[in-house]
């Protein structure tokens, strides 16, 4: 019975980053191919699979990896834009099952209304709600992330209490800044 669940638990992650991945392409195909974005101006936007840098910390160091996707523009003066981050952890630190990345550590859905860009990096900050760690709703983000393909950083900052910081490389995907702020 246990082994049905991890199974079925494994299924249910793995469907949900695919739903994730899914719905925020189609948003983007479909605001590129219907000329959507006619009024707006493409910050930054990007998808992809981080792992956390150090992991859980010490003592245990075990590996965190991530599925993010974000897109911020400015429309009419004003930043939208939204941010997923699920963040998986393995059942066990060692021994069989360790490289399987099943546990739902933390997700972090937020609505981005702040926007800066220096160079190949962007800021973006705005109003999460958090399940696992650092769980709450109406908590402050802000997420450092540099332009670029696997290799590339993203820095996260939930200011929940506890605050907590996740420092992650990018291994697959892309990261995209706009430095005009058009596409």
């Amino acid at each position: 019975m246990l082994e049905r669940f991890k199974l079925s638990h494994r299924w249910v992650v793995g469907l949900l980053g695919l739903i994730v991945g899914l719905v925020l392409g189609a948003t983007f195909l479909t605001r590129s191919v219907l000329g959507l974005d006619s009024h707006s101006s493409a910050i930054a936007r990007g998808a992809g699979t981080t792992i956390i840098q150090g992991g859980t910390g010490s003592p245990g160091f075990v590996p965190v990896l991530t599925t993010l996707a974000f897109h911020a523009e400015r429309e009419a003066g004003t930043v939208t834009g939204a941010f997923e981050c699920l963040a998986r952890a393995p059942e066990k630190s060692t021994g069989s099952g360790s490289a399987q990345f099943t546990v739902n550590a933390m997700y972090v859905t937020g609505q981005i209304t702040e926007a800066t860009v220096s160079g190949d990096t962007a800021t973006l900050s705005g109003i999460s709600m958090i399940t696992g760690l650092g769980a709450g709703s109406n908590v402050p983000f802000h997420i450092v992330v540099r332009g670029g393909g696997p290799g590339t950083t993203a820095v996260l900052t939930t200011e929940g209490s506890p605050r907590l910081a996740f420092s992650e490389v990018l291994l697959e995907g892309s990261f995209e800044i706009f430095h005009s702020g058009h596409e």
